[in-house]
């Protein structure tokens, strides 16, 4: 006996009543009883899905069905009064009202889940993987169990190694958006310096990192091309590199997924020796911030104290939330194709970003095991064992052995100075445990996500709680839960809170305009960047007007070159350093850059109280003892 149930439907069977077709921002419910596609793979084609409605789609003809249900219908409406009485009697099974509120919570967390039409087929997509799969046998609504299955089949789907590989590509590729939008490019007194950066934008145009460091540094020399116009030749020639590696990095994750990583090397320039310089593990790695890190690189080797060539490189690569297997097995494969490259003669990588002791050792081993023998060995911690004991330290250090220079030349001490910290790196933690020992008072760090702001200052016992919570892979929100004057605030930087120097330890380009406008306005006289060009241009004029006096990166971060260096002659000469004797070698080599720059700024008209003294003697100085070498060596 046919029946009329609820909202004009027809069915045979109370249990599988016509329920609606829901699409809440591309979410897909399937009426009762019917298989839908939940697994990525080839699988086999569902016809059921060719008869469904799509939500906003083009009307589609009656099927015969169809028809045939309105026939049914019309004839139910002809039966007899005493019979559709005897219909209404009967007793009739009542859908759960958690069958709807089930539908809703579904809809609203897999959002991965849309229609669409396949070859003339309806079938159910993930928006992540854009793939259809194979049937997933499961009853996606009816009663409670049939609830449970279905729950079942969705997760093993989002659980999957396709789903998640996909959502972790989707999200990287998300990072990688360039907008499209004009580089900023600073107006030039000089037409012959104005050249040198027409012809790097119209060689590089998407470039947008190593096109601002070319920028900066033409700026600077603004003077210098003006007072020797040969030296335009020597630029062009330095800017582009000698050798640009680009490979790919397959690797083999512990499920026996199969992933393929690009991997970069650029060997900027080696006029004045070897290169040296950083890898980096970070998903937006690529050859234009590669080449940006070697320009900067070959700038920081010339002005230290040791003559060195300058190279950086890495991949996109993201060791977050790998395995120390996963990361082995990548280490090794990067290893595999870049080893020729390497040696004490050649090339020495060094720690960058993403890439710490556990990645140094990795690639250190697989190198050592093609190579055959123990020379051409990295600088970087635990790798010399006999070594220094302040490699890790050393760049921190100098940044605030820097510090401390800029304020005597004021005839400032740091002592009680507050300082604005921003990272939560290993560079960050150094440098909050060199303020500390040095008297001053660091009140932030920060992650991607916000910044913490303790305003009693942090102590030892503090960073060590700080170290514990980035141990534990726990958020900077848990310290406010222990130290009741500290704040942690989302989605903020840190750069409006009161201070009186600041030393930016994360990424490029972390103070834009706005940023440098609450820098200046928070009292902050002194930059010391931390971290490679931390600076938009716009952020460094509003710096610069405001008489903030900047410490470029290639000064003040030389700590790592001469750690580096330093490391090599101890194996080499079998000598040992204590750690006391170390950090006065470090200094020392701090405060010779420090007069180096302030020497070649002053023979270029710049007043050593000028915000742009060190700014451009810094490059001046690094430019004109590459620029003799390459001059020496002919044209090479």
């Amino acid at each position: 006996m046919l029946m009329l149930l609820p909202g004009g439907g027809l069915g045979m069977n109370p249990t599988m009543d016509d329920m609606n077709l829901i699409q809440a921002q591309r979410h897909l419910v399937r009426d009762i009883g019917e298989e839908i596609d939940l697994e990525i793979g080839p699988g086999d084609d569902d016809p059921s899905f060719a008869n469904t409605p799509l939500l906003g789609g083009p009307s589609q003809e009656p099927s015969a069905e169809e028809q045939g249900e309105s026939k049914q219908m019309s004839m139910v409406s002809e039966i007899p009064n005493a019979d559709q009485d005897i219909l209404k009697t009967q007793p009739a099974k009542r859908k759960k009202k958690v069958v709807k509120r089930w539908r809703e919570e579904w809809a609203d967390t897999y959002k991965w889940a849309y229609v669409d039409v396949k070859e003339g087929t309806a079938r159910i997509f993930c928006s992540v993987c854009k793939e259809y799969g194979r049937k997933h046998r499961r009853n996606p609504y009816g009663n409670e169990g049939s609830r449970n299955m279905q729950m079942s089949a969705l997760e093993e789907h989002n659980n999957s190694l396709l789903h998640k590989e996909a959502l972790r590509l989707q999200m990287a590729s998300k990072d990688k958006i360039v907008v499209d939008k004009p580089i900023y490019v600073k107006a030039l007194m000089s037409k012959t310096a104005g050249s040198i950066i027409e012809a790097a934008l119209k060689r590089d145009p998407h470039e947008a990192e190593f096109i601002q460091s070319v920028q900066e540094a033409v700026h600077a020399l603004e003077r210098v091309i003006a007072k020797n116009p040969h030296y335009v030749n020597i630029m062009e020639r330095l800017l582009e590199p000698e050798r640009m590696i680009i490979f790919r990095v397959p690797w083999v994750d512990d499920r026996g997924e199969t992933h393929v990583n690009r991997g970069f090397r650029v060997h900027f320039n080696q006029a004045l020796g070897p290169c040296r310089g950083g890898i980096r593990f970070h998903p937006k790695m690529n050859l234009s911030v590669a080449k940006f890190l070697g320009f900067q690189q070959t700038l920081k080797n010339a002005l230290s104290p040791y003559k060195l060539g300058g190279a950086a490189g890495g991949s996109d690569f993201d060791p977050k939330g790998k395995s120390d297997n996963e990361i082995m097995r990548f280490c090794q494969s990067f290893m595999n194709e870049i080893y020729r490259y390497f040696g004490t003669d050649k090339d020495l990588p060094s720690e960058e970003m993403g890439v710490g002791i556990r990645e140094m050792g990795f690639l250190f081993g697989q190198y050592r095991r093609l190579a055959g023998n123990f020379q051409g060995s990295f600088t970087g911690p635990r790798i010399f064992w006999s070594g220094s004991s302040l490699r890790t330290e050393a760049t921190a250090y100098g940044l605030v052995f820097f510090a401390r220079l800029i304020l005597a030349e004021l005839n400032k001490d740091v002592k009680g100075l507050r300082c604005v910290v921003s990272g939560y790196g290993k560079i960050a933690m150094h440098v909050l445990e060199k303020l500390v020992a040095v008297g001053a008072l660091p009140i932030t760090v920060s992650d991607s996500k916000g910044y913490l702001v303790d305003e009693d200052g942090f102590d030892y016992m503090k960073i060590s709680f700080l170290r514990d919570l980035k141990s534990q892979q726990r958020s900077l929100r848990d310290y406010s839960k222990t130290y009741a004057r500290s704040k942690y605030y989302d989605e903020a930087k840190p750069w409006n809170e009161r201070c009186d120097f600041a030393i930016p330890c994360g990424s490029q380009n972390e103070i834009d305009q706005a940023d440098a406008i609450n820098l200046v306005n928070s009292g902050c006289r002194i930059l010391v960047e931390g971290s490679n060009m931390p600076c938009t241009p716009e952020a460094v004029d509003v710096l610069k007007k405001a008489n903030v006096i900047i410490a470029p990166a290639m000064a003040a971060g030389a700590g790592g070159v001469v750690a580096g260096e330093i490391e090599l002659n101890h194996e080499c000469n079998v000598m040992h350093w204590s750690p006391e004797d170390f950090e006065s070698k470090l200094q020392e080599a701090m405060k010779q850059t420090f007069h180096r720059a302030l020497k070649a700024a002053d023979d270029f008209g710049y007043q050593k109280e000028s915000p742009e003294a060190l700014l451009h003697g810094a490059v001046i100085s690094a430019f004109l003892t590459i620029a003799q070498a390459m001059t020496d060596q002919g044209c090479v």
